[in-house]
């Protein structure tokens, strides 16, 4: 048996319906778990709430685990004592910079990370960098012919498909091969966020624009959005990612056998959110 917690992202929903199409037996942990669609075998599953974790994890073998780091020490104690033996831990590759434990945003990946660090268990680790679907945060101000805001409007990311992240996933979950090990995913491209735009108005036909603002006026058009802590962590990783770009690896091929798809790709997908 599976667990794959946060059910309701879109990685995890990516991975149960690779995980089920194989038939693989899964259970689906969420903290809302009324909430998911009626034909997956749900399970309550709070990472902030210890009591939730027995229940959830009884009979389960390997876990995808989003990195909750509140109650992570109660995690790894609750899967020990159910017998797992395998957790792959989605991660993020912000927990590479220098400054990870002072960064908020960071912090807490990578406390999660050391909380799994001595269990006596295999734990894989998926590192990725920025979701293509971060653009999504774009789609509301696209839509209503606005421009977007921007503090450092040619910062570079590595925008990589949730798809790719939840096939990783699968692969560690399903074969052998290359646990136990961290791995750093990105997509085939470091593109700034002027360049993404762009490449959003290419593919939906809108022309949207691009309104550069100082730090603190992005900070308190997204206070309703964004606690303080992790706007101050945003603006401080997209500071030093100014003209800066990001390297880029191959591991979505090492564990897939295939590329990594590009951002266009993710836009193709998800065209009507920023068209309908």
């Amino acid at each position: 048996m599976i667990l794959v917690t946060g059910g309701r992202g879109a990685v995890a929903t990516n991975l149960v319906s690779l995980l089920r199409a194989d038939g693989h037996a899964v259970r689906v942990g969420s903290g809302r778990p009324e909430q998911l669609p009626a034909d997956v075998p749900g399970v309550a599953c709070n990472l902030r709430d210890p009591a939730t974790f027995a229940t959830a994890l009884d009979g389960v073998t390997s876990v995808f685990l989003y990195a909750e780091a509140e109650c992570i020490a109660e995690f790894a104690s609750a899967a020990t004592a159910a017998g797992v033996d395998h957790i792959v831990l989605l991660s993020s590759s912000a927990v590479l910079d220098p400054e990870a434990a002072t960064n908020p945003v960071a912090k807490s990946h990578l406390d999660a990370e050391l909380g799994l660090a001595d269990i006596p268990m295999t734990v894989s680790v998926l590192r990725p960098g920025a979701f293509a679907g971060n653009a999504r945060g774009w789609s509301f101000a696209i839509k209503a012919d606005r421009p977007i805001s921007l503090p450092y409007p040619h910062a570079y990311t590595d925008p990589i498909h949730e798809l790719d992240i939840a096939e990783c996933a699968h692969a560690l979950l399903t074969k052998p091969d290359h646990r136990g090990a961290a791995h750093t995913l990105t997509g085939p491209q470091t593109l700034t966020f002027t360049e993404q735009i762009d490449l959003i108005n290419k593919i939906t036909g809108r022309t949207a624009t691009i309104a550069h603002v100082t730090p603190d006026a992005w900070r308190q058009e997204m206070a309703e959005y964004i606690p303080t802590r992790y706007a101050d962590g945003l603006l401080d990783y997209w500071r030093r990612c100014d003209g800066v770009p990001t390297p880029i690896t191959d591991s979505v091929a090492l564990l897939t056998n295939h590329p990594a798809r590009p951002f266009t790709t993710w836009l193709e997908d998800h065209l009507s959110e920023f068209t309908a």
